[in-house]
């Protein structure tokens, strides 16, 4: 009997880490909020990762990109990585890793939504249902808190979250024609060298608000694992995976990000959810599932990079 070739397992052992790495950023980044401002922990992680994407990217010369399709970049760079950056990280300050996870797991609903009412893209019933769901997913998330004391506060953070998904969705729209014309490499790289550059100024003001002196371990370690795992690692993996095997398969394990999440979040930080919670969480899942049960040739997929 001939051993099964090791090539078959490394695209789906990449998905596998991808998906571990995305999940466990919401949980790093309520770690390192404990101590940093929303502002230093995203320039931070930016900072560093651009480190790495600049000597990727123009270690052996600046890479060929248009004059338009660089100013179509930048412009896009408001969205993600800068405006969906701010309302997640503003968002996990108020609300639940957990519940950050599920509802950014909408972000392929509301891709499809969009693509219906910006692009006039015809959407099937299976889509329509699927949309349905997750509205309804995420209300039971937001409206099911067994806490009612912390629902008010709560809500806010659900809603920057809901802020941070409308960015990523937008950005999703309207640059799907860029992956023609450079590679997702470059993309995601100068999305997030440009994103350091505008999280710049906002980082020099909020710094003094900081005790740099004081900085406990684990939010060191937060704020590295968040640079290497969930942006360099996730990415690179994520990417080697989509070379090897369908996107649609790909997405069935990004799926399982929230229930990563959901387990780290109870070892980690002592998160519960409620049984409705729970209800709307399994709804959104399925939601998700719904939307993205197409063809190969339609389904929709959101880059990498633009979660976590």
């Amino acid at each position: 009997m001939s051993a099964i070739p090791r090539k078959t397992f490394l695209p789906y052992i990449a998905l596998v880490l991808a998906v571990l790495f995305w999940g466990f950023s919401f949980i790093a980044t309520k770690f390192a909020l404990q101590s940093l401002t929303p502002f230093c922990l995203i320039f931070m992680r930016f900072s560093l990762a651009s480190i790495f994407f600049v000597l990727v990217l123009f270690g052996r010369g600046a890479p060929p990109i248009s004059k338009s399709t660089f100013k179509k970049l930048a412009l896009l760079a408001l969205f993600q990585p800068v405006l969906y950056f701010f309302f997640e990280t503003y968002g996990l300050k108020y609300t639940t890793a957990t519940k950050t996870s599920l509802i950014i797991a909408t972000i392929p609903i509301f891709v499809l939504l969009f693509s219906s009412l910006i692009l006039k893209e015809r959407l099937r019933t299976l889509n329509i249902l699927g949309v349905i769901c997750s509205i309804f997913g995420v209300f039971l998330l937001i409206f099911g808190d067994h806490e009612p004391m912390m629902l008010g506060k709560m809500m806010i953070g659900d809603m920057l979250i809901a802020g941070a998904v409308i960015s990523a969705a937008i950005y999703t729209i309207f640059a799907r024609h860029l992956g023609q014309s450079i590679s997702p490499i470059q993309i995601t790289g100068l999305q997030i060298i440009f994103g350091t550059l505008i999280f710049l100024p906002f980082f020099l003001w909020d710094m003094r608000r900081v005790d740099w002196q004081n900085l406990e371990m684990p939010v060191i370690i937060a704020v590295v694992g968040l640079t290497v795992f969930s942006t360099i690692g996730a990415f690179s993996c994520y990417n080697y995976a989509l070379s090897k095997v369908a996107a649609v398969r790909a997405v069935v394990f990004v799926n399982a990000i929230p229930f990563v999440t959901a387990f780290g979040a109870w070892l980690l930080l002592g998160e519960t959810l409620s049984l409705v919670q729970i209800i709307g969480g399994l709804v959104v899942i399925c939601a998700v599932y719904l939307a993205n049960y197409r063809s190969s040739q339609t389904t929709i997929s959101v880059k990498p990079g633009t979660t976590g």
